[in-house]
């Protein structure tokens, strides 16, 4: 006779909460019994892939009973030439979320520290406690990553330190001074990992070169992905750039074929297509004005972003206005209290979502 018994989980493990995507609109549609409901909350591409990825996409299916080229190399290579700098700076990752999970695993030891702002992407708090690591969380300010803190707060047991610039939830950056400030006052052993999945989006000309960082062999991994300006995020693909040192030393522990082939494909072939990146760039760009002035004229507080979502007080319970956007096939990310995050989209979406927070505002 069989007994159900308790499988043990780590201590470190139990106090992880898992990570909450947005909701899909398939589910939505489900759920509610609506059609044609709109997602902005999840910081895509509303273009979606460029036509050259797709046409290689298309033409790659047959060799699916093959194992992916292990490392990359055609696409590390590519995006090596793009910056600048060698192959072996380059590694790939599933998503650059992978790329973040591999530094945990790499540079940290138990007890180890990283250094997290209070309010940014989830997943830094739950690699570093998933491999023993200690996540130290420095409050931002004003809504921006505050490197003075940042450095305050370093210490002898500090190995990694997480920026998402511009950040992810509140779409704010911190300049080139601020970055090298603090890189000037970190120990040269911390790794500083610039979490850029949304740098194509900038154009601040203050935004970090951090690219430049690496060429001067800085302690620095820097994050980029597909899966944003390349409208790839279901191909799952990113790459990290970093010294060969801290990359060779990743890859040992990278699992094999971690990167699948019409990934790479993909990839390889969206990195070209200018075209598709400069309608991008004008969409969200538009977009963010278009959003930003209704906001305004709304009366609701907003912070300046440098990202494709914008984050918004909306004034009033935020739990409560996302299930009524819902309610009217709209879908953005309650992140905390007041506050939302929504993500830019095609025009006519842009419109229908501020049409229907305007309704719902009008209403006690």
């Amino acid at each position: 006779m069989n007994r159900e018994t308790t499988i043990a989980v780590g201590r470190h493990i139990e106090s992880i909460e898992p990570y909450k995507p947005g909701k899909p609109l398939e589910e939505l549609e489900r759920e509610r019994g609506i059609k044609n409901a709109i997602k902005l909350a999840s910081n895509e591409n509303p273009l979606g892939p460029s036509k050259k990825a797709l046409t290689v996409l298309k033409k790659g299916l047959s060799g699916l009973h093959r194992y992916p080229e292990g490392s990359g190399r055609r696409l590390r290579e590519a995006i090596a030439q793009k910056h600048k700098l060698k192959p072996e700076q380059v590694i790939l990752g599933n998503g650059s979320d992978e790329i973040m999970d591999l530094a945990a695993k790499t540079f940290l030891s138990p007890g180890d520290e990283a250094l997290i702002g209070d309010l940014t992407f989830a997943i830094y708090h739950i690699s570093v406690t998933a491999h023993h690591g200690v996540a130290v969380r420095v409050p931002l300010r004003d809504g921006r990553f505050d490197p003075e803190a940042m450095a305050a707060r370093c210490t002898p047991l500090t190995r990694l330190v997480f920026i998402c610039n511009p950040n992810n939830p509140t779409g704010t950056m911190i300049t080139r001074r601020e970055l090298d400030r603090l890189l000037s006052r970190l120990p040269q052993n911390v790794l500083v990992i610039m979490d850029e999945a949304y740098a194509e989006f900038a154009d601040d000309p203050e935004f970090p070169n951090t690219i430049e960082e690496v060429k001067r062999a800085a302690p620095v991994l820097v994050l980029r992905t597909f899966s944003k300006m390349y409208g790839l995020a279901g191909l799952r693909i990113g790459y990290g750039l970093s010294r060969p040192d801290v990359i060779e030393a990743m890859n040992r522990v990278r699992l094999p074929f971690n990167t699948n082939s019409p990934a790479q494909a993909a990839a390889l072939a969206a990195l070209s297509d200018e075209t598709h990146v400069a309608r991008s760039l004008r969409i969200n760009r538009e977009g963010r004005r278009y959003l930003s002035e209704s906001f305004t004229g709304l009366g609701l507080k907003f912070l300046p972003s440098q990202a494709n979502f914008i984050y918004v007080d909306i004034g009033r319970d935020g739990a409560a206005v996302y299930e009524r956007l819902l309610q009217k096939g709209v879908i953005v990310r309650h992140i905390e209290g007041r506050r939302l995050r929504v993500s830019i989209g095609r025009p006519a979406e842009n419109r229908r979502f501020i049409k229907a927070l305007t309704d719902i505002l009008k209403t006690k």
